[in-house]
């Protein structure tokens, strides 16, 4: 299985910010152990709405994530990722609770930087995503 985690560089957290992730860290879990991880650098992706065909390209089935939005949520469930939300602290130690069947999650949590003056015009109701993962081979 391969999973991700939203990933912050400098401290080796999971990134509390899905749609502004500049790495993730993508492990290999085989036999409920994590066998390999390696980082992959998604600043040139274009952000929120690219995100999800960039995991599912890179043959992701889940993410560990700190806050995420509802819209972001969509986009990786239609390209068949599976996301655990609300995890703090350690990506590699979040990696082996998941692996472990252990992950403490918050299946509640979400995104609010849109409270906070960000605009995303991307998120409007009505809004359909450009990318559409069931058309990806």
């Amino acid at each position: 299985m391969v999973i991700a985690s939203t990933f912050d560089k400098n401290t080796g957290d999971v990134f509390q910010h899905f749609g502004r992730t500049e790495t993730f860290r993508i492990y290999t879990i085989e036999n409920g152990k994590v066998i390999k991880k390696e980082d992959i650098d998604a600043s040139e992706t274009g952000g929120h709405s690219a995100l999800a065909p960039f995991l599912m390209d890179h043959h992701v089935e889940a993410l560990i994530a700190g806050g995420i939005g509802g819209g972001a949520r969509m986009a990786l469930s239609s390209c068949g990722i599976t996301v655990y939300p609300g995890v703090t602290g350690n990506a590699d130690k979040a990696a082996e609770a998941f692996a472990d069947g252990k992950l403490s999650f918050d299946p509640d949590a979400t995104c609010h930087h849109h409270e906070e003056g960000h605009e995303c015009h991307h998120h409007e109701e009505g809004h359909e995503c450009s990318h559409h993962c069931a058309d990806r081979d």
